[in-house]
């Protein structure tokens, strides 16, 4: 009687009692490796690699094999073209003349040719904001070399200025020179970097995209555009061999840099002057081709992040009483 009143366990999937359930040999059998099955015209993204499957693995293996950053691409060796946007001073120019000793096939672009000359490179003089003329002239360039493996969109405009002393075509402008010529760039040597699985791209944004300042919006506002651009097409091409790549540089003293600190009518510490070009060049150079898409100069932005999400009230203070009391 008490046995008849005892609970029973029971297997919720299946409504039945455990004892009564049938485990039920594997079909291929207890103990056997499964077997490795041939797909016709497989190409081995699923499996082993050498055009068969195992089919034993489950879709959640191959989820997580291609959630797996892919290995560095190689860019060693002379040869590479590399073309190199903004290349007559500053940041750009730095980046040109080291690609240029390791033995890559250099071309810079820029729009004062009197600056190219003095850089002692290839060059082409392109104005990047009309993304048409620059999609034709990076198209010349791929006929002439047979490809472009590396494009760095590092030309950039930047003007600091109160919101209402700014006009709708400020920001269109600092939109076309800042993140649409990088698009148009992108959009024309991707095809090449997909079909040959090789290549990379590197944009070049600022921390003003994820610390931004009083009197800057059209420019972190352009650069914010570039940093989730990247971010988002790195996803989608990473895994024909395209490492697209956004660089932080912090505060360089370049042209346009050099201009933020010295400008009269609203003017920036030097302190925030931290990287020269020097250095940035050879940490993008480190860092590029590798499974990191973020490459940063500076902690100023993860500090910035972390300030601003823990001590919200402070940090607006700041930032104010550091741009606006003077």
């Amino acid at each position: 009687m008490l046995d008849q009143l005892r609970p029973r366990r029971v297997d919720a999937r299946l409504h039945r009692p455990l004892a009564a359930r049938r485990r039920r040999p594997h079909r291929l059998g207890v103990g056997l490796p499964a077997p490795r099955r041939q797909v016709p015209g497989g190409d081995g993204r699923a499996g082993r690699g050498d055009g068969t499957v195992d089919a034993g693995r489950t879709g959640a293996h191959r989820r997580r094999e291609r959630g797996r950053p892919l290995p560095a691409v190689d860019l060693a060796g002379a040869g590479k073209v590399v073309v190199v946007t903004g290349a007559s001073s500053g940041l750009g120019r730095q980046f040109a003349l080291d690609l240029a000793k390791q033995g890559a096939n250099v071309i810079g672009l820029a729009r004062r040719e009197e600056l190219l000359k003095e850089l002692g490179l290839p060059y082409r003089v392109c104005d990047v904001s009309d993304t048409e003329a620059f999609a034709v002239l990076l198209a010349d360039v791929e006929r002439e070399h047979g490809r472009i493996d590396i494009l760095a969109n590092n030309a950039g405009v930047g003007e600091m200025a109160p919101f209402e002393d700014s006009t709708i075509d400020d920001y269109r402008a600092m939109l076309e020179t800042n993140f649409f010529a990088a698009v148009a760039g992108t959009l024309q040597v991707l095809p090449g970097m997909r079909t040959r699985r090789s290549g990379v791209i590197v944009n070049v944004s600022s921390d003003a995209a994820r610390a931004p300042e009083p009197g800057n919006g059209a420019y972190s506002s352009s650069k914010a555009a570039l940093s989730a651009f990247t971010e988002s097409i790195s996803y989608e091409v990473e895994s024909f061999g395209v490492r697209v790549h956004v660089l932080y540089p912090a505060w360089v003293p370049t042209a346009m840099g050099q201009g933020a600190v010295d400008d009269e009518a609203m003017p920036l510490p030097p302190k925030a002057v931290r990287r020269t070009a020097e250095q940035v060049s050879k940490l993008l150079l480190d860092k590029m081709g590798g499974p990191v898409i973020a490459i940063n100069a500076s902690k100023l932005p993860m500090v910035a992040g972390i300030a601003r999400t823990i001590f919200e009230r402070g940090y607006r203070y700041g930032i104010k009483r550091a741009f606006w009391e003077r």
